[in-house]
């Protein structure tokens, strides 16, 4: 199996077209492996596959597999581990560092056990150095607090578990 230029650069453009996170392809003396992060934290480096791989115009399998490369590899992110069903999780609607009082030495908004009402603030997250708060959607009881304090978060973050009254 041969891939020239036209036929790589086809594929590459089908997998950042698709919802594909990662793909392997091999052949008797190649592997093209590439893995991505939908969130656009890692991409292809298209400029140094077009740099490095198409000076020529005759492409070996051998030199994709030397030149292909992952650019950033993905940190682990970190995941909430699963929950009961009974409970609803607050994600975080931003990236930023997640704060449990307003400032530091002054009391948590929210302890685990606490009751909360809609509206009422449980937490801050500091986004280019605004201050956010966030604010309960619902009645509710805090179960779990999954994110330590002064720690980064991503969008979608898994930050509590609450049991809906």
């Amino acid at each position: 199996m041969k891939l020239d230029h036209e036929d790589l650069n086809r594929l590459l453009e089908k997998i950042s077209s698709s919802d594909i996170q990662e793909f392997l392809l091999e052949g008797e003396d190649f592997k093209l492996e590439i893995k991505r992060n939908l969130f656009g934290q890692n991409q292809i480096s298209n400029n140094l596959a077009s740099k490095t791989l198409f000076d020529s115009q005759s492409i070996t399998q051998k030199s994709i597999n030397d030149n292909v490369s992952i650019v950033n590899e993905p940190e682990a992110p970190s995941v909430a581990p699963p929950g009961r069903s009974d409970l609803t999780e607050i994600t975080s609607p931003m990236v930023g560092t997640f704060y449990r009082a307003a400032a530091p030495g002054e009391e948590p908004f929210v302890e685990v056990g606490s009751n909360v009402n809609e509206g009422q603030t449980i937490c801050i997250l500091e986004a280019m150095k605004l201050m956010n708060e966030i604010e309960s959607e619902f009645n509710a009881e805090i179960v779990e607090i999954l994110v330590e304090n002064g720690t980064p978060v991503e969008f979608g973050q898994v930050l509590m578990r609450v049991k809906q009254s």
